[in-house]
């Protein structure tokens, strides 16, 4: 896996992936940005949300389960000192679907954070992760 970040302008970056996407990270105003675009840290809890929910959505599909929605949120809190490195960090997964099994939706949380999600179990090593879940029944008629 590679990745390539090249400066632009003020503290404006593009990042570009081995895979041949890109994104605009920039700074805040107070440190020379102009608010053009992500933080880098913030794409940290992105990129978890989108490992666990990747991970959540993967297993419960494998499970056969009729899984039509995953929206993951993720907060944290920093050191007030540099490095200001992630302290504590709450995921809350909200999974919606038909007839979702409440256990197998539990199970593969807990399997994404112990065994596949790389982002967590990394971000897990400097900071305290608590999760939260919930369920949300779809109406309609399962997929076929």
């Amino acid at each position: 896996m590679k990745a390539r970040v090249k400066w632009v302008e003020g503290m404006a970056f593009v990042g570009e992936s081995g895979s041949g996407h890109a994104i605009v990270m920039d700074g805040a105003p107070e440190y020379g940005g102009r608010n053009l675009g992500i933080r880098p840290m913030e794409m940290l809890l992105i990129g978890l949300g989108g490992c666990t929910a990747f991970d959540v959505v993967q297993i419960l599909r494998r499970g056969r389960e009729d899984v039509t929605d995953c929206v993951v949120e993720v907060e944290a809190e920093r050191a007030e000192t540099d490095p200001k490195v992630f302290t504590k960090i709450h995921v809350v997964y909200r999974v919606s679907g038909r007839n979702l099994a409440p256990a197998k939706v539990e199970r593969a949380i807990s399997l994404s954070k112990e065994k596949y999600c790389s982002a967590s179990i990394m971000l897990g090593a400097v900071a305290e992760i608590t999760h939260e879940w919930s369920v949300v029944e779809e109406a309609g008629e399962p997929a076929a």
